[in-house]
């Protein structure tokens, strides 16, 4: 389903019931929207599936539907690139504090995801939504800020006054929001991109935007109620949701260091780390990155991976490393409890922050 998770289908979803399947959890991972990076990240995938699960749990215990069941724990411990990784599980599904090791598994209900139609970057979300009827993955992110960082892309698309904020032009430091900015992209398309409130309520289908506006709200509450309990900053992230009998459930995964971003005293403990290595350290391949979306822009393909010249190099060693102990202590951190061997937070966001 992506590139970092593999999906499982045990019970096909219908017209008028949900299915039943699981997510697996890889240790790849993957910047830029490039797809599988050269190196695996080692427990990255048992750190999201954690932190995911104890998300989900946290967000049905305040009363917000997902499509959540439980993780699989299996003694055998698996990986998640176990070649039974598309075979019916063969592990109990408890709640993550019944795990007895960190999963890589998580058990999820199934909605129906048809086909979206294109023609070059022209889709028929019309033609979704007939396929989908009133059982669907709801095909949008719905994206939350809390924060306008220096390289936001929301400087560059809107004004301040946009977003009811007393500022002529965007100011140079970061701007710390009193209230979320939320915004709607879309999910199915080569190249996301984000949306009017009109255009993503009528590829939102039959369900409600501003419902979805206000799930995002209280997840994003949630999630930056927990972070700082372990002294992160969530700084922003996004969900998306399904729609079944007639009520909007959060799916995918939710607030892991893939699908937000937290900081801990000013340095990124998620996945923007390795973002912003790449530009450092490969910015050719970034830059030609950059450059193929712009041409399949202008040239109206949604395929634009195929116009681009440079591939990315794989990491050393010690950014290896860095990275799976970042995801670790992060994970450690947020849940409250010793899931992984790892240092402190402190101590491996001060090896990233010297690199």
């Amino acid at each position: 389903m992506t590139s970092v998770k593999e999906f499982r289908v045990e019970r096909e979803p219908t017209a008028t019931e949900l299915g039943r399947g699981a997510f697996v959890f890889t240790d790849d991972y993957s910047v830029f929207d490039w797809g599988k990076m050269p190196d695996e990240i080692p427990q990255k995938g048992a750190s999201l599936c954690s932190m995911g699960a104890f998300n989900f749990e946290l967000l049905e215990s305040e009363g917000v539907p997902t499509h959540y069941e439980g993780v699989v724990s299996d003694s055998e411990a698996r990986s998640a690139s176990d070649s039974r990784a598309v075979e019916p599980r063969d592990g109990e599904v408890v709640s993550l504090a019944d795990a007895d090791e960190p999963p890589t598994e998580m058990a999820i209900e199934l909605t129906q995801v048809p086909t979206l139609p294109h023609e070059g970057r022209e889709y028929d979300y019309e033609a979704y939504h007939t396929a989908a009827g009133d059982n669907y993955l709801i095909p949008l992110e719905v994206v939350f800020r809390n924060s306008v960082p220096v390289g936001s892309s929301l400087r560059h698309r809107t004004d301040p006054v946009d977003h009811g904020l007393d500022f002529e032009s965007w100011p140079e430091g970061v701007v710390q929001l009193e209230e979320p900015i939320v915004e709607f992209s879309t999910k199915y398309e080569e190249g996301d991109r984000y949306l009017s409130r009109s255009e993503a309520d009528h590829i939102a289908g039959t369900a409600s935007i501003d419902q979805l506006e206000n799930v995002a709200r209280t997840v994003n509450r949630l999630l930056t109620e927990q972070a700082a309990k372990a002294d992160l900053t969530h700084e922003d992230g996004k969900i998306e949701c399904l729609y079944f009998d007639g009520e909007i459930r959060v799916a995918d995964v939710v607030g892991t260091f893939d699908e937000n971003r937290f900081s801990f005293h000013g340095q990124q403990v998620s996945k923007e780390f390795l973002r912003q290595y790449h530009k450092r350290t490969q910015p050719e391949w970034v830059n030609a990155v950059n450059d193929a979306k712009e041409q399949a822009k202008v040239q109206d393909i949604a395929d634009w991976k195929s116009l681009c010249e440079e591939s990315p190099d794989p990491l050393d060693d010690d950014i290896v490393t860095a990275a799976r102990d970042l995801y670790a202590a992060g994970t450690n951190a947020y849940v409250g409890r010793e899931l992984f061997d790892a240092p402190s937070l402190e101590d491996a966001v001060a090896v990233v922050r010297d690199l």
